[in-house]
């Protein structure tokens, strides 16, 4: 497997997949062109045998200097449970940290029990919401009316 930095390119050969890897949902408005124009030094693209198997689009916050965000990652179907999310994400903890962060952020929808359990897993706390469901906390109407989410926060060491 090899690991490298996003291209501008790549968003022409990604985004068929994503609708594909999340089962027909659509999930390319998530990730708009600009995210692989702009946060290449940040986001990630592993690859196998030349075939996209895994992304992460991440980057540095402007706004708070020691914190950095995780916008979308996403592994192939058929790659899962080999360690490539992993890997993906101890990139960009390397890169966050060599830029003086110390806090990683990210969000789910309350619904993904799997990206919930992950996260937890990879050692991200969720943070305090304003309302729970199904014992979660959440934040209600974070990304708008009804878009309840699950709201992250890992402390690097």
């Amino acid at each position: 497997m090899n690991i490298r930095f996003v291209q501008g390119s790549d968003y022409y050969s990604l985004s068929p997949l994503i609708n594909e890897w999340w089962g027909g949902r659509n999930m390319s408005d998530m990730l708009p062109k600009l995210f692989f124009d702009h946060f290449q030094n940040t986001s990630f693209i592993a690859e196998s045998d030349g075939e996209i198997v895994g992304f992460l689009i991440g980057f540095l916050s402007q706004s708070k200097e020691d914190e950095a965000y995780i916008h979308f990652i996403g592994v192939h179907p058929k790659f899962r449970k080999q360690q490539i999310g992993k890997v993906l994400y101890e990139r960009f903890f390397t890169i966050a940290k060599q830029n003086d962060r110390k806090i990683i952020r990210c969000v789910t929808s309350p619904v993904n029990k799997t990206s919930i359990a992950y996260h937890t897993k990879m050692g991200f706390d969720i943070e305090t919401g304003n309302k729970q469901i199904n014992g979660v906390e959440v934040t209600a109407n974070y990304d708008g009316q009804g878009q309840d989410r699950v709201l992250f926060k890992k402390k690097l060491d």
